[in-house]
């Protein structure tokens, strides 16, 4: 119990430490003396107050969030299921083990240029880029999980003769969870990531196209100003979404 209280995110301990970040960036800027190279924080928050009373940054930031949602979804839902085979028929686990590899070291950035040579310029191709790039990841830590199942667990559901839908929701899930749990919050950190390079290279809007656009203009403010904007939306969905279903997934002292 008193691992699990410890294992809980103290909101004054990550206050401060973000508030130590902060200082340590001013502390920079003021020593490099140079606002269109690292610009302080103070006038990074000027610049992200103009573009949000402006609209456009709430609007790059949802087409962004947007995408991360759908590819997200579509990477877990695949992963999961992939996985799961893997884990439960090792005859197939053999025949594809190198298939998912292959994905698993094949380079994002060659992925998301092939889908934009095959699919075009598309919101299709975008989605399906980032998504092949993390279905492997799912599917690795599912089969993991997969593999250490307690099989007295699932003897017993089958001699008390339960539907294989409430041993599935009772009996497998359960045991799955902290497994899914992982792969959520990787899959969270790698997925906006991706989503930026891809906006970066072949999109008309959204968070990594202002950053290219910024980036081209070397305006410096606004590229950290569209970039930590982000980033707070993803420390928000980490802190206020991931780590409490994380912790309700883990093991209960």
């Amino acid at each position: 119990m008193a691992r699990g209280r410890e294992n809980r995110a103290d909101p004054r301990v990550m206050v401060l430490s973000l508030g130590a970040l902060i200082a340590f960036w001013a502390l920079l800027s003021v020593l490099k003396g140079d606002p269109s190279v690292l610009p302080s924080p103070l006038e990074v928050w000027q610049v992200t107050k103009a573009e949000f009373l402006s609209g456009a940054l709430l609007h790059h930031v949802s087409v962004t969030l947007l995408r991360v949602a759908a590819a997200f979804f579509i990477s877990m839902l695949l992963g999961t299921a992939l996985g799961m085979a893997l884990g439960a028929w090792p005859r197939f686990n053999r025949w594809a083990d190198p298939w998912v590899v292959v994905f698993l070291n094949l380079p994002a950035l060659v992925v998301i240029v092939l889908c934009y040579l095959w699919i075009g310029l598309n919101e299709v191709a975008a989605i399906t880029s980032v998504s092949i790039n993390k279905i492997a990841m799912v599917a690795v830590t599912v089969r993991e999980g997969m593999l250490v199942l307690d099989r007295g667990i699932a003897e017993m559901a089958q001699v008390y003769r339960l539907s294989r839908w409430t041993r599935f929701r009772h009996v497998l899930l359960p045991q799955l969870a902290p497994f899914l749990a992982a792969s959520v919050r990787n899959g969270l950190a790698v997925i906006w990531k991706i989503v930026l390079v891809v906006e970066f290279l072949g999109r008309s809007s959204g968070v990594g196209f202002q950053i290219h656009l910024y980036f081209q203009l070397f305006e410096v403010a606004h590229v950290l100003a569209y970039s930590l904007s982000f980033v707070v939306v993803m420390l928000a969905i980490e802190y206020l979404i991931v780590k409490p279903l994380e912790r309700r997934a883990g093991p209960r002292n």
